[in-house]
């Protein structure tokens, strides 16, 4: 391996001041160490004999391609047109997803066309790039929430997916670090799955940051008073974060009709395989105001003119207050993220067209229902 050259490893320890690598080491407590032989098989002479090794263990796995999943809650077997996987394999996007302007051969365009597009799919104008997941979307934009409100206290349905709610938890942090936001769980119908309005209205207050809600919710079910949680929320002084799956949208209404104020979601279901849970993505929409505008962590791509007359160019607008530009002065943590999956979410828009929205709607409802009656009839 690297560095285990005998004159190496001699260079590496006078560096790190120590003479014993056992030095380094002397942090961790003694009955954390492993003391025994590591039992590690001898190596395979060649790349053939480990391909060989490798597929007989994947064989042992059960795929998504041989049993349908119906698992979803975050993570959704929806079909991937082939163009999408043609779109992020090629290397002008592979391999330029980040790096300096010189960088972009298409790059900026595709970014664009992604904030675009589901700008225009959610009701919204002002799209940031992706974020890692859905759960980091809706943290991030719960924080945006109070910082435009100056609020500390957000709302959450009891109804939401576990793994989300530990996700937005975590971004709302712990009592004792800066911009902690208290969290209050509404109940919600076990009849319907809907979240219960007279338990809404008593969790509201003048110390509300934002009320979350998700359209269709975790249970699939639809928030059928949709504007009136909006209305109780505004009623108040609070903001209004709605998740949504941009799938849904070409047959159910965007959340911006119903009183939203900043929209998240996921992007996985637009184009990106599941990926044994690495096709996650989410999103952050919002009108185009600058209140929202000067509160986004995340990249942003613009157009604009350059010097020469009638020509426009792409390039990162508000880099600055992202933690890209300003570190921890910026407004919010957000890391590398997912942009490629952003050129898979392009195609995948492009691809289907407002029609196609319609379809797949359509007939993801006559499925849902049909694998309802066949399992009722069980």
């Amino acid at each position: 391996m690297a560095n285990t050259a005998p004159a190496s490893y001699k260079e590496l320890l006078r560096v790190a001041e120590v003479t014993d690598i056992e030095e380094v080491f002397e942090q961790i407590p003694d009955d954390h160490r492993f003391k025994g032989e590591w039992k590690v098989p001898k190596a395979l002479k060649s790349e053939a004999a480990l391909s060989k090794h490798l597929t007989s263990i994947l064989r042992k796995n059960i795929s998504a391609a041989d049993h349908i999943s119906f698992l979803g809650a975050g993570c959704w077997q929806h079909y991937v047109p082939a163009i999408c996987d043609e779109m992020v394999t090629r290397t002008e996007f592979s391999t330029n997803v980040w790096g300096t302007p010189s960088s972009d051969h298409g790059r900026n365009q595709v970014w664009f066309e992604f904030s675009s597009q589901l700008g225009e799919l959610v009701g919204m104008e002002f799209v940031g790039l992706p974020l890692y997941s859905y759960g980091t979307a809706a943290g991030h934009a719960l924080r945006m929430a109070a910082r435009i409100n100056g609020r500390n206290r957000v709302v959450l349905p009891a109804s939401l997916d576990p793994e989300r709610a530990k996700v937005i938890e975590t971004y709302c942090g712990y009592k004792e670090l800066n911009g902690h936001l208290e969290i209050t769980y509404v109940k919600f119908d076990p009849s319907t799955g809907r979240l219960d309005l007279a338990d809404l209205k008593s969790a509201l207050g003048s110390d509300v940051a934002a009320v979350y809600f998700e359209n269709p919710n975790y249970f699939g079910a639809l928030e059928s008073e949709a504007a009136e949680i909006s209305r109780l929320a505004h009623e108040v002084g609070g903001e209004v974060v709605v998740g949504v799956d941009p799938i849904s949208l070409g047959i159910v209404a965007a959340p911006s009709q119903y009183g939203a104020d900043i929209i998240v979601g996921t992007t996985q279901t637009l184009g990106v395989h599941m990926n044994a849970g690495g096709g996650v993505g989410g999103f952050i929409a919002t009108r185009d105001e600058e209140k929202y505008a000067r509160e986004y962590p995340t990249l942003q791509v613009s157009l604009t003119a350059t010097t020469e007359p009638g020509e426009m160019a792409f390039g990162l607008t508000l880099f600055h207050q992202s933690s890209y530009g300003s570190r921890e002065e910026g407004k919010d943590w957000t890391g590398n993220s997912v942009y490629l999956w952003a050129v898979a979410n392009a195609t995948y828009m492009s691809l289907m067209g407002p029609q196609g929205f319609i379809d797949v709607g359509n007939s993801i409802i006559a499925r849902a229902n049909y694998a309802a009656k066949q399992v009722g009839s069980v």
